[in-house]
């Protein structure tokens, strides 16, 4: 039996194995080119207080910075939309209009939120003048439970601390009264 040359033309099953060889070396040539582009977009992680997700880098200058390449990772960008300007050049809120309150009402507000702050005022000075009474001026009476001078001395240092807490309370409570109309 003599054996022919392979010909193209010879069936369906040559005619397909053609067609399976041109697909395989399109897809080598395919992934060979996307594999050159991936190359071309690499993103980097570059390191420093504000780490630097960036893949405007050249693999030369992310490696003299000492950036990593980040691979398999899908990168999501987040624009966030400008706020609209008016013709004046202010910006416009986009969100619904301020409610307003009438008037009266607000009055009665503040001077409830005042009456509030001027009760809590009085009460804090009460309980600074209480502990300062207490603490005499660093030098309080020992309790009887106290036999172990550390506890006397614990307790001068909670005294201490809690007029310093009382009087800080109370600058806060005079700062919030000079803030209301």
């Amino acid at each position: 039996m003599q054996s022919k040359p392979f010909s193209p033309s010879r069936g369906p099953v040559a005619s397909g194995l053609l067609a399976l060889c041109g697909l395989v070396a399109f897809g080598a040539t395919a992934q060979s080119s996307g594999t050159h582009a991936a190359q071309a977009s690499q993103v980097y992680r570059c390191p420093g207080p504000p780490v630097l997700y960036t893949d405007a880098l050249s693999p030369k200058e992310a490696q003299e910075k000492g950036c990593r390449t980040i691979e398999g990772t899908p990168v999501t960008v987040v624009s966030v939309p400008k706020p609209r300007t008016a013709a004046s050049g202010q910006v416009v809120s986009e969100g619904p209009p301020a409610a307003k309150v009438d008037p009266a009402l607000q009055k009665a507000r503040d001077s409830d939120r005042r009456g509030v702050l001027e009760r809590e005022l009085r009460e804090a000075e009460a309980k600074l003048g209480e502990l300062q009474k207490e603490y005499a001026n660093g030098q309080p009476e020992r309790r009887g439970d106290e036999r172990n001078y550390q506890k006397y001395l614990d307790r001068v240092a909670e005294l201490k601390a809690s007029i310093s807490r009382q009087e800080a309370d109370i600058a806060a409570i005079k700062r919030e009264i000079t803030k209301l109309p």
